[in-house]
């Protein structure tokens, strides 16, 4: 099987060439179309948008941007990356993915999860205590809507649904639904009891100490009764291409650090230092940030330390770069990056 090659955004705050000043946000959302048209042009598989309610991205309705880009794509899949379920109605989530579905004729997707960030609830009136009942249940609803066109439904957190037909439907016979997770084993587990494709987000630390997490997913899938083929795992990490592993490096850790600093002061993190970041992108670290051999490479080693993946994505747009870079590593994963993993 080959493997699925794509690029996650968060359509996060640009610069300009000369790295002087933030770009416009209007210039920022047709600077992420642009390249998700390049990454279809180039043979790129998959490109995701995440979901945020914060000042320095532009994902808070990642849908829209996906059907902007649907208009102007031919064969990549579109997909969210992730819909955070737990502060939405999975209803008016699946419509908005339907439609994408039609105007793409059939190159929607979307991975659902709890989302890194807690934005989300206040801003919808959800309460925090209630972070992993809402998830469950919203969850639940959702794979009744993807599965069946009238649905009975009752829960906790949302009127119940009596022989209601939920529109529109689909092109795909069945809308794919990813479940991404972290680093908690339930979150595994579930989407192995589930079926459901599988996306492991490792943005730090050591990609193969997530070996036990993803053997609890294929183990929950067995005993569910599904087949290996029926239990794809995807990985997501920052990543990042430029000529020569060297420029790649030291284009992308200025950004990454910056990007950091306000995470840091959040939660409490040190800074991320050179030296921490060149450990994080040595042999065993969870960067994908090199020349298109190196990081080749690196995307096989990762996926024999988790058993086999079927999808990589990698996330750029933390990294605080030009578009004329992001479009040079649109470029070099299309042309020289897939073809080295798959050819």
């Amino acid at each position: 099987m080959k493997m699925e090659i794509g690029i996650d955004s968060f359509a996060a705050a640009q610069l300009s060439s000369d790295k002087k000043k933030v770009v416009n946000a209007a210039d920022s959302i047709h600077n992420l179309v642009e390249r998700i048209v390049l990454a279809d042009q180039v043979g790129l598989d998959i490109f995701g948008l995440g979901e945020h309610h914060r000042k320095e991205f532009l994902d808070s309705a990642p849908a829209l941007i996906l059907a902007a880009a649907a208009a102007r794509t031919q064969q990549i899949r579109l997909t969210s990356a992730v819909t955070v379920l737990s502060a939405a109605d999975p209803v008016r989530v699946f419509q908005e993915y339907a439609t994408l579905d039609l105007l793409s004729r059939g190159r929607a997707e979307m991975v659902v999860g709890r989302g890194s960030f807690i934005d989300a609830f206040p801003l919808f009136g959800y309460d925090l205590d209630d972070y992993d009942a809402l998830f469950a249940e919203k969850l639940d609803l959702l794979l009744q809507i993807q599965r069946n066109e009238t649905v009975n439904w009752s829960g906790r957190f949302r009127p119940a649904l009596r022989e209601q037909a939920i529109y529109p439907r689909p092109l795909q016979e069945q809308l794919p639904i990813w479940l991404g997770v972290g680093g908690t084993p339930q979150s595994f587990v579930r989407a192995g009891a589930l079926g459901l494709p599988l996306m492991v987000a490792v943005i730090g630390g050591e990609t193969h100490r997530f070996r036990p997490l993803v053997d609890l997913y294929r183990e929950a899938g067995r005993k569910a009764g599904y087949t290996p083929e029926q239990l794809p795992v995807g990985l997501h990490s920052f990543g990042y291409v430029a000529e020569t592993s060297q420029m790649a490096a030291d284009e992308a850790y200025p950004g990454l650090a910056s990007a950091f600093e306000d995470i840091r002061k959040e939660r409490g993190w040190p800074p991320l230092t050179r030296a921490q970041f060149d450990h994080q992108n040595g042999p065993l670290g969870a960067y994908l940030i090199g020349s298109p051999e190196d990081v080749a490479e690196k995307v096989r080693r990762h996926s024999a330390a988790l058993g086999g993946i079927s999808r990589v994505t990698f996330q750029m747009d933390g990294l605080q770069l030009s578009q004329e870079k992001y479009l040079d590593a649109v470029e070099l994963l299309g042309k020289k990056v897939k073809p080295l993993l798959n050819d």
